[in-house]
Formats: structure tokens, sequence, C-alpha cells
């Protein structure tokens, strides 16, 4: 008999291991799913288990980069467990999580290349919504670039600038609307920014990289490192007021970021740009990234469900 519980801090290696069992592409840690969860306004932790081994895994969240009344969901199944409705439960279970926490329907993300993970949505009612691709950018086959910030900005970073949080968060809060399916996201307020998204386990102030017109923030870029052992650094948002883009701001940001996580020892930087972002996914693709298998944003109403 399956049984579905929610898990604490303690118990977060059952749910890594089915996740990155299922997800191999892209390892969580539990120190990512804590540092998650402080991001957020709520989070689940689900465990599956049968005979006291987990099979099973799922998360729920809301309040981080989430839509007003909307939750976000994931749910894992080991692959010799499949076919017995666990999947099934797992996502009833994070449906009833979300309509607790006032949600009217909630959305998830499936690999691109899983065809029976995306026809079991598609029969549940699941629609697509946004598409992401995931491109890497692999350290040791390049040199580290020239920064070459365009005439009259000077690239620093926020660890050598402190005291600017509010000209980031400004940067932030009028380019994060411009982000292709986030528009209808609620903006978090200053204090909650800066806590929560800058201030993180996996932020450093030295890895964020600011471009400066004089005195005045004119855009950011920032990477998280998840774990003090991973070599791989993400890429978490590349950011430009909107009166000075296209000037070649966000290349001399993004070199800015591969010149030191190369000089810092990292393999690779790893980035998710969603298929509508254009300028951004040719940036990636100029400086070297390749495109890998990305995932398929998927949404419902909780009705549907129940």
């Amino acid at each position: 008999m399956v049984e579905i519980a929610a898990v604490d801090v303690a118990e977060l290696d059952g749910l890594v291991a089915v996740r990155n069992a299922v997800v191999r592409s892209d390892p969580a840690t539990a120190e990512g799913l804590i540092d998650w969860r402080q991001q957020a306004e709520d989070m689940t932790w689900l465990v599956a288990t049968e005979d006291d081994r987990p099979v099973g895994a799922g998360i729920g969240i809301v309040g981080w980069h989430t839509s007003p009344g909307t939750a976000y969901v994931e749910a894992w199944t080991l692959p010799e467990a499949r076919g017995h409705g666990i999947g099934e439960q797992l996502y009833r279970e994070l449906m009833r999580w979300a309509a607790d926490r006032g949600c009217a329907a909630v959305e998830t993300a499936v690999a691109e290349d899983d065809q029976a993970s995306l026809a079991w949505a598609d029969q549940r009612g699941f629609r697509e919504v946004g598409r992401n691709s995931r491109l890497v950018l692999d350290l040791g086959t390049i040199e580290a670039p020239a920064i070459e910030p365009p005439p009259g900005i000077e690239i620093t970073s926020w660890a050598e600038r402190p005291g600017i949080e509010h000209q980031l968060y400004a940067v932030y809060a009028e380019s994060e609307p411009d982000i292709p399916g986030e528009e209808h996201n609620a903006l978090p307020s200053f204090e909650h920014w800066l806590d929560h998204d800058m201030r993180g386990l996996s932020d450093r102030p030295e890895a964020v990289f600011v471009a400066l017109a004089g005195d005045d923030v004119v855009g950011y870029a920032k990477l998280s490192l998840p774990s003090s052992t991973s070599r791989e650094a993400y890429h978490d948002l590349t950011a430009v007021a909107r009166a000075w883009r296209r000037r070649g701001i966000a290349g001399a940001l993004k070199r800015s970021q591969i010149a030191w996580a190369k000089r810092c020892g990292y393999a690779r930087l790893v980035t998710t740009n969603e298929a509508r972002n254009e300028p951004i996914r040719r940036l990636n693709e100029g400086h070297g990234y390749r495109v890998e298998p990305g995932s398929v944003v998927l949404r419902t109403t909780i009705a549907s469900i129940d």
C-alpha cells in the first residue's frame, strides 16, 4: 500500500533521491529545496512510500514567481513504480494543498522529450502555456571573454558597491513584467525581494554583476550558486532598465558572469529561457551556450482535477 505524507527538512533525502532518479539532467539538493522554501510564501514537500521505500515525491509552492491564485506543483514517480496511480495520488494531494491556500489553478513543468508524462498530463486537462529552453555553457572549452562594456558603462559587482539595493530593485521591478510568462506575477515588496531573492542560501553579492552609468544602476545580472560543492552555477536574472536596452549592456553583464565563473573554477553555466524571450536566447546562443531538452509549462484548474 502506498502512503503519501508531507515531510520536513530531516526527511528530504527521500524526496531528493526520487526526484533526481527521474530528472537526471538537473539534480536537486536538500539545501536547494530549503533555500527555495525560504524564498516562497509557502511550500510543501511530499513523499510517497511503499513498504517504507520512497517511490514517488512532489512539491507545491505559492508566492514565488507564480500568478495570484496559482500554485506551482511537480510530482515524480520512480520508473519501476509507474502505472499504479502514484502520480495521480500525488497530484490530487498537491491540488488539495493548493486549494487550501486559495488557489484556483496550478502550473507544472514536464520535460519536452518526456512524451509519456506529457500525454498523462494532457489526459488530465493540463494545457501548454509556455515552453522553456535549457542552455548550457561548458566553461572548460572556452577562454574567459573580455568584458567590453559599451561607452559610458562600468561593470562592477554588488559586493563592490554596497548600498545600491533600492536601485537594483527598481531595475528588477521594471524588468520582471517584461519576461514572457512572468507578466501577471505579483511583484514582491522591496524588503521581501531583498531577503528572499538576493540574500538566499545560493546568493552571494560578488556573483551579482551591476552595470552603472555614472552612479546610476541601469542593469544587473545575478548568478545562483546552489551549493559549495557544485561545479555548476545558474543564471538567475539578467535585467536592464528599459531606457538602456539594445546598447550591449546585457552582453557585457553576461561576459562578466562567464569570466567570473571560469576564474572561480566552475565547470558549467546553466540557464533556462522562455521560448518567447527571443532576445535573451539569442544573447546566450551568441556566447556559445548550447541548447538541451527543456520543459513545457502546463496549466489546469483545480476544479478540472477534482
